[in-house]
């Protein structure tokens, strides 16, 4: 390997040890504050971005998880009243599933924790700089799909 292949390995672990211990972070306050976990205030948030809703396999096409992994998920929040869930069109096979209006008056509120702690946790970095980084990050992310 060269120097400069090693900054880049450096540079990819370094990303991951920060995204990592921001996700410890907000995964324990979720917890603690909202008695929730990520993947359910995730489905939250794509569900909310949908505003009439999604079929499951687009759900789960949007999270990239799988339709098994996100089953539990949704009937969990059936469950508590902050998703709707109706057949697509009579048929038994496709589940559309929404927000309830419960469901978006606690992710909205949830989401704005979440902004705060995010802005909380990244308080050293100024936005003109957080611009200038996701900026690259996009470019960054766009270079790496382009190799797929």
């Amino acid at each position: 390997m060269n120097a400069e292949s090693k900054v880049r390995l450096r540079l990819w672990l370094r990303l991951l040890r920060a995204t990592r211990a921001i996700e410890v972070r907000v995964r324990e306050r979720l917890r603690v504050e909202h008695g929730a976990t990520l993947p359910r205030f995730d489905v939250l948030a794509t569900l909310a971005r949908a505003e009439e809703g999604l079929i499951l396999s687009e759900l789960s096409e949007r999270l990239m998880v799988s339709n098994g992994n996100l089953t539990g998920i949704v009937d969990r929040l059936e469950a508590d009243g902050l998703i709707d869930r109706r057949r697509r069109n009579g048929d038994r096979r496709t589940s559309f599933v929404s927000l309830s209006e419960e469901g978006q008056a606690v992710f909205e509120r949830m989401a704005a924790e979440h902004e705060r702690w995010i802005d909380e946790l990244l308080a050293d970095v100024e936005a003109e700089e957080a611009e200038r980084l996701s900026t690259r990050l996009d470019g960054l992310l766009a270079q790496v799909e382009a190799h797929s």
